[in-house]
């Protein structure tokens, strides 16, 4: 690179994306610098998918107590400390924290804790500092933020996702907007911790873009443990009173609850930051207009993550941000493969999903076959819980080839994560059942589904 610049690579934006992207170009032996305003590690580790999880985590031990009777424990009456929990996570993420910087550090990336705006297609100011560099390549990765209903009486009451982790006690009753990833994941925490929870939201079902089957399944699964789902209504207002908050829906329902959580979709991360100086083009979401290689409308500016809206998963991010690392100072041409990105939902239960739903292969498929089975694991059958799994998996009936997987049920994601591995390589049902079972196992369930539950030809079901 012509030193004429003071770096090869700025990195504007310090999430999961971004710091691959920079310590990967520093391993390649590029002059890399990374600025972020707010902790490295961004959503995920800070306030999305790490700390959820351990909250998600939290909440199971309810189901763990319980269940241990039947296996001969006499666990007492547990008590439960959120402040305890809320000082552990926080510990634990103050160290991925600072393993991201030392992993950066290490490669020669100047970290940088400031905010960075692009001044034109070569030059970046940092504002707290009032500093300009230069930059022969720049990466884009600042992600997105949760969105806000303001526009309601009182939408100013409301909390979004980035507060949930640092409520300054466990809700006695919460009302969650929406009914998407987080919606269906903090329901699950709350519920679980022990808080009265209701989800309201708009539409006429949960999760909309996953499998009928497995959504359907998860609705049933969530009303049973409590959870109050209202659907086809909407927010109206919020106001504050003597026992906390109390919301009004279009519908006429009226909820109380001490916080109610808007989760209803995040917007790029893409004002303020000198885009439209540079010249680089957005589109109508406001997301960055990238081409296959994540490059701009600016040949030398790249985008890559949720910023650019196309599948806004941190694995997703990770790779973008290595293709543009490797591509740019490895001497490699990388495309990213968005196909077949497997899905984790990290509620109670869990569910994992890839490939297509039924909706989507009945549209691009002549032929289909259904298999389904739904059963109460082994483990469930001395504690007495009844709570079932849902595997599906949706087969070409033409070619054989097993075109989604779908599941319902604990470690859910886990076995999604492999099966995504075998629909990668193309596997078929004759593969899956030419494998052999691994007994006792909920995952051999997979390979031991002989029958169709349902066959599809165009517009009409077969027996």
């Amino acid at each position: 690179m012509a030193e004429a610049f003071d770096y090869d690579l700025f990195v504007i934006g310090g999430g999961s994306g971004g710091v691959r992207a920079a310590r990967i170009s520093g391993r390649h032996g590029a002059r890399v610098a990374l600025a972020e305003s707010s902790r490295v590690g961004g959503t995920c580790v800070i306030r999305g998918c790490v700390p959820k999880k351990l909250m998600a985590y939290a909440a199971r031990f309810r189901d763990a107590f319980e269940d241990s009777v039947g296996y001969g424990f006499d666990p007492g009456e547990p008590t439960f400390d959120w402040a305890k929990l809320i000082a552990n996570k926080d510990r634990e993420i103050d160290r991925i924290n600072a393993a991201y910087i030392r992993g950066l550090e290490a490669a020669g990336v100047a970290v940088l804790h400031d905010r960075a705006v692009l001044v034109s297609p070569n030059r970046v100011r940092l504002v707290s500092s009032g500093r300009e560099v230069t930059a022969a390549n720049i990466l884009i990765a600042t992600g997105g933020h949760p969105n806000l209903d303001t526009g309601i009486p009182g939408g100013d009451l409301a909390i979004s996702s980035d507060e949930m982790f640092h409520l300054p006690a466990l809700p006695k009753a919460i009302l969650i907007v929406g009914a998407g990833y987080v919606a269906v994941e903090f329901a699950g925490i709350m519920n679980g911790l022990g808080a009265e929870t209701t989800i309201l939201h708009r539409g006429n079902e949960i999760l909309r873009p996953f499998d009928v089957s497995i959504r359907d399944a998860m609705h049933a699964a969530m009303e049973k443990r409590g959870i109050t789902i209202r659907l086809g209504d909407r927010l109206a207002s919020i106001e504050r009173t003597s026992a906390g908050l109390l919301a009004r829906t279009r519908g006429g329902a009226e909820i109380e609850a001490d916080n109610v959580l808007m989760a209803i979709g995040r917007t790029p991360n893409t004002r303020g930051i000198g885009l439209a100086e540079a010249g680089v083009r957005l589109d109508d979401s406001g997301a960055i207009i990238v081409d296959d290689r994540h490059r701009t409308s600016v040949p030398n500016i790249y985008a890559i993550g949720d910023v650019s809206n196309r599948i806004n998963l941190t694995p997703v991010a990770i790779r973008e941000g290595h293709a543009v690392a490797d591509n740019l100072f490895g001497g490699k041409d990388v495309i990213v493969d968005h196909s077949g990105v497997p899905h984790a939902v990290f509620g109670i239960p869990e569910i994992g999903a890839v490939g297509l739903t039924e909706e989507e292969a009945k549209r691009d498929h002549a032929a289909l076959d259904f298999y389904e089975t739904v059963f109460n694991p082994m483990r469930n059958q001395l504690s007495g819980r009844d709570e079932r799994v849902h595997i599906k998996l949706i087969v070409d009936a033409g070619t054989d080839r097993i075109l989604g997987c779908h599941i319902l049920g604990d470690e859910a994601p886990e076995l999604i994560q492999l099966m995504a591995v075998a629909l990668k390589l193309g596997a078929t049902k004759a593969g899956i059942d030419a494998t052999m079972a691994l007994h006792p196992t909920v995952a051999e369930e997979i390979v031991t589904i002989r029958t169709p539950s349902r066959r599809w030809r165009r517009d009409e079901m077969v027996s």
